[in-house]
C-alpha cells in the first residue's frame, strides 16, 4: 500500500494501477457471487461501502477485500464501474433491491461489501492517537482529514465508535481504506507498542501553544486528542508536551474534528507531509 495518499477526482474513476487481480478459486467465486448486503451489524465479518465515491476508493486501494459491488439502476457511471469491477474478477449485482434494505432515506447508487481488515499503524511514521471517539461522523471526517495531510497511521484509544461502522466509512469518504490504523485498549498498550513516538497531547490547558512549539524536533510524533464531551483525562500531561490551539474568548472549545483538522495540519506542514 502506498505511505502517501493520492488525491481523488470524484468526476472521474481513472482507475490506478495499485492492484494486480490474482485468482479467485471456484469455491470463493460462488461465496462471492451469491452475497448480498445485510443491515450491518458490529460482529459480522464483513460491512459495506454506501455510496459511489467510498466503493471506488475501496475498488482502488484495497480491491482484494471486495467479495461484491452492487450498482444501483439510477447510477450513470455504471458502465465504468462495473468495468473496472470485471477487469479485477469482483462480481457486480445490479438492481435497487438491495439499497432499499439497507438505506431507506439517503441517495445511494453503489456499495460494496468487504472484508473486515487490520493494519497496524508503523512505527516509523507519524500517529493520530484518537482516545475514545464517540461519534461516527466525527470519526470519519477525522479518518478522512488524516489522509489529506499524509498522516496515515492512526490509533484509537479504548471504546470507541466503530470504524467499520457504513456511517463512518461513507463520512470519511473511502479514506479509510488509504489508511492503516489499530484499537489499543489503553493508551499504555498503544505506548507499549509504541516508546519511540514523541507525545503531543491537545489540552486546554497545554503548556504550549501550537502557533510556537519551537522545541518540536522529532517527525516520529503522536498527536493525542481526546473524547468530544470530556476531552483527554489530566493524565495525558505527563504522556509528552502538552499543546493548547489558540482561540479567541467568543468559544471556550473546537469541536473534535476542526481541532484534529488544525493541529495534524501545523505538524505535517511543519515536516513536509503536505
Amino acid at each position: 500500500m502506498e505511505d502517501h495518499y493520492t488525491a481523488i477526482k470524484p468526476q472521474s474513476l481513472g482507475f490506478a494501477a495499485y492492484y494486480t487481480p490474482g485468482k479467485r478459486t471456484m469455491s470463493n467465486y460462488k461465496n462471492y457471487k451469491t452475497e448480498i448486503i445485510k443491515p450491518y451489524k458490529k460482529e459480522h465479518e464483513t460491512s459495506y461501502t454506501c455510496g459511489a465515491f467510498a466503493t471506488i476508493e475501496l475498488l482502488r486501494a484495497r480491491p482484494e477485500l471486495l467479495r461484491k459491488v452492487f450498482i444501483h439502476s439510477a447510477f450513470t457511471d455504471s458502465d465504468n464501474l462495473a468495468g473496472e469491477c470485471a477487469r479485477l474478477g469482483i462480481p457486480v449485482a445490479r438492481g435497487d433491491e438491495a439499497f432499499r434494505r439497507i438505506m431507506q432515506k439517503e441517495n445511494v447508487y453503489a456499495a460494496g461489501v468487504f472484508d473486515k481488515f487490520e493494519d497496524p499503524p508503523r512505527p516509523d511514521r507519524a500517529h493520530i492517537v484518537l482516545d475514545s471517539p464517540a461519534d461516527m461522523g466525527n470519526l470519519g471526517t477525522i479518518l478522512r482529514t488524516a489522509a489529506a495531510v499524509n498522516i496515515t497511521n492512526v490509533a484509537i484509544i479504548g471504546t470507541a465508535a466503530d470504524i467499520f461502522h457504513p456511517k463512518t466509512i461513507r463520512a470519511s469518504m473511502g479514506a479509510l481504506f488509504r489508511l492503516r490504523f489499530a484499537v489499543y485498549g489503553s493508551f499504555g498498550e498503544y505506548r507499549q507498542a509504541f516508546p519511540r513516538h514523541e507525545c503531543y497531547p491537545f489540552m486546554l490547558g497545554g503548556e504550549a501553544l501550537l502557533a510556537v512549539l519551537e522545541g518540536a524536533g522529532n517527525p516520529l510524533f503522536a498527536l493525542i486528542f481526546g473524547n468530544e464531551a470530556r476531552g483527554l483525562s489530566p493524565e495525558y500531561a505527563a504522556a509528552g508536551r502538552a499543546v493548547r490551539i489558540p482561540q479567541s474568548a467568543l468559544v471556550d472549545s473546537l469541536n473534535l474534528p476542526v481541532a484534529v483538522g488544525v493541529g495534524a495540519y501545523a505538524f505535517a506542514n511543519k515536516y513536509g507531509l503536505v
